[in-house]
C-alpha cells in the first residue's frame, strides 16, 4: 500500500512537470531566437503574463521571442552597467547618465549603429519617428538608438490652483514671467495666510529658461547657452546679468514669505492633499494638466512660460538601444519597428492585457482595471499609436502633433560634448555647484553674498577650463553641420 502511494505521488509529480513544460513551450518556443530586453520600472506582478501574450504575437508572426525584464528606477544605472559588462542582453532602455547613459555608451561602442538598417530594410521605423528626434540622438553623425516618439520639447510652466485663480479672478494667461506673476503672489499672501504663494522644492526648475537659457550638460553644471543664438556662446549663468536678477528675485520672494521656508530641503514628491499652494513651476508637454492635477491633488490651470525648444536633452530622454554585439540585430530592429508601428503591441506594453488589466470604453478609450501591470510610457516606442485613457481628450495625439509642429529646433540639437579628458574637473565643479544648488535656487541664501564665493570656488576647480572646452567643441561641431 505504501509503495502504491509513493508511485501515485511520483506519477502526479511527473504529470505536473509535463504540464509545466507544455506551458513553458507554449509561452516561448525554444526553436526561435529569444531577445533579452531590459527597461526601467518596478517589476510588475503580471510582467510574465504580458511577456507571454507578447510572445503569442511575436513567435507565430515574426519568428522570435522577447524575454522582458524591468529594473527599479533607483538601481537601473548600476544594474545596466553590470549587464553591459556581461553582455547578457539584446535591447535596453537608455537615457541620461543615471538611466543607461545613452551618449556615453554610444561613444564607447556599447550600442549598435542603426543607420544602415534604417536606410534600407527599416525605413518604416525611420518614418514613424519625428526627424528632429533622430537628429537629437545622433552621436558623431550616427544613430545608436530609437528615441521615444513623443513631444519634442518640455518647456517650463506656471501651474496654478484653479480654485484660487477663480476665487480672485486672476488673469493667469498674462502671467508669463516673474514680473507679471509677482503681484498675484503678494495678493495670495495677504488674503490666504495658510497658503504657500510659490511652492518650490530641492530639485528646483530651470528658471533661466524664462530668459531663453538651457543647460548644456544637465543641471550638474551652471554652464548654459541661449536657444535663440545661431552660434551659441557658453556662459556661466551665475556670471550673467539675467542669471543674477533671477536669483535676486527668488531671494526677495523667499524673504517676503512667498516661498515655503523648507524649499531647499523639500522632496519633489512631498505633496499631498494637505499641501495648500497657489503656484509652482513644472516642466511638461501638452496636456500635462492631468498629470499635475494627480501630483498636486487639485484642479489646476497652467501657462507655458518658456519657448518649446527641441534639444538634445529632450531627444535622449527615452531611447531603446540594441547591444552592439547582439546575435540577432535583424530581430531587434523588427521589434523596435513593431513598438513604433503596431498599435496592438504598443498598447500591450503600455497598458497590459485587455480584459485583465484594462477594458475599452464606448469611445474606445482605456479604462484601467488593475495595477498589476503598468508600462512606463516614456521608455517605449511611439506615443501616437497608443489608445488614450478614459477622461483624456479624444484628440490628444492631434494636440501633441500640433504642439510638435510649433516647436523650434535648438541650434545645438544633436550636439553631445566629449569631456572625458576633464572628468576630475567636472566632478569637482559639479560637487561644489550641487552643494549650493538647492539653497541658491530656492532663495534660501542671499545670492549677493554667496554667488561671488561660489564663483570663486568653481573657478578654482576648473569651470573656466570646462567652459572653454565646451565652446571649442561647439565651434567645431557647428562648422561641419
Amino acid at each position: 500500500m505504501k509503495f502504491r502511494f509513493i508511485l501515485w505521488c511520483v506519477t502526479i509529480c511527473l504529470l505536473l512537470t509535463s504540464c509545466s513544460n507544455v506551458n513553458s513551450i507554449e509561452s516561448q518556443d525554444d526553436s526561435v531566437p529569444t531577445l533579452i530586453y531590459y527597461t526601467i520600472g518596478t517589476p510588475d506582478k503580471d510582467l510574465a503574463l504580458v511577456n507571454q501574450k507578447l510572445n503569442e504575437i511575436l513567435i507565430p508572426n515574426y519568428h522570435f521571442a522577447i524575454e522582458y525584464h524591468k529594473i527599479p528606477f533607483d538601481d537601473y544605472g548600476n544594474q545596466l552597467n553590470t549587464l553591459i559588462g556581461s553582455g547578457k542582453f539584446d535591447i535596453a532602455f537608455t537615457a541620461g547618465k543615471t538611466q543607461g547613459d545613452y551618449l556615453g555608451n554610444a561613444k564607447n561602442g556599447t550600442w549598435l549603429s542603426l543607420d544602415s538598417y534604417l536606410e534600407d530594410q527599416y525605413t518604416t521605423l525611420y518614418n514613424a519617428v519625428d526627424p528632429l528626434l533622430w537628429k537629437g540622438v545622433r552621436v558623431n553623425k550616427q544613430i545608436y538608438g530609437v528615441p521615444t516618439n513623443k513631444e519634442l520639447a518640455v518647456p517650463e510652466w506656471f501651474v496654478f490652483s484653479s480654485e484660487l485663480v477663480e476665487k480672485y479672478e486672476i488673469p493667469v494667461e498674462s502671467c508669463t514671467d516673474f514680473s507679471s506673476l509677482q503681484p498675484y503672489l503678494y495678493l495670495i499672501k495677504e488674503h490666504e495666510p495658510d497658503c504657500t504663494p510659490f511652492l518650490l522644492d530641492s530639485f528646483s526648475h530651470n528658471f533661466f529658461a524664462l530668459n531663453g537659457y538651457d543647460y548644456l550638460i544637465g543641471t550638474e553644471l551652471p554652464l548654459m547657452f541661449q536657444f535663440s543664438e545661431d552660434h551659441p556662446n557658453v556662459v556661466n549663468i551665475l556670471e550673467t546679468e539675467e542669471g543674477m536678477e533671477t536669483l535676486q528675485t527668488i531671494r526677495r520672494w523667499y524673504v517676503d514669505g512667498l516661498i515655503n521656508v523648507d524649499a531647499a530641503l523639500r522632496d519633489p514628491n512631498d505633496i499631498d492633499e494637505t499641501t495648500h499652494l497657489f503656484c509652482t513651476m513644472s516642466s511638461g508637454g501638452p496636456l500635462s494638466e492631468r498629470i499635475w492635477e494627480e501630483s498636486f491633488h487639485m484642479p489646476v490651470q497652467a501657462v507655458c512660460v518658456s519657448e518649446p525648444i527641441a534639444t538634445t536633452n529632450s531627444a535622449v530622454g527615452g531611447i531603446m538601444a540594441v547591444r552592439a554585439r547582439t546575435r540577432y540585430p535583424e530581430e531587434c530592429l523588427k521589434f523596435l519597428e513593431l513598438v513604433n508601428t503596431d498599435p496592438v503591441i504598443r498598447n500591450l506594453l503600455n497598458y497590459g492585457v485587455e480584459g485583465i488589466h484594462y477594458e475599452k470604453t464606448e469611445d474606445n478609450q482605456v479604462r484601467k482595471l488593475t495595477n498589476t501591470y503598468s508600462g512606463i510610457q516614456y521608455t517605449q516606442g511611439n506615443w501616437f499609436i497608443l489608445d488614450t485613457l478614459e477622461g483624456e481628450p479624444l484628440n490628444k495625439w492631434d494636440t501633441f502633433a500640433e504642439f510638435n509642429k510649433n516647436c523650434t529646433a535648438s541650434s545645438l540639437l544633436g550636439f553631445s560634448p566629449d569631456l572625458s579628458s576633464l572628468k576630475s574637473e567636472i566632478e569637482a565643479v559639479s560637487e561644489i555647484w550641487m552643494r549650493y544648488f538647492p539653497a541658491i535656487m530656492t532663495g534660501s541664501i542671499d545670492p549677493d553674498e554667496h554667488v561671488p564665493l561660489l564663483i570663486e570656488q568653481l573657478k578654482a576647480n576648473g569651470i573656466d577650463t570646462i567652459q572653454a572646452q565646451l565652446q571649442q567643441q561647439i565651434d567645431e561641431w557647428l562648422s561641419i553641420q
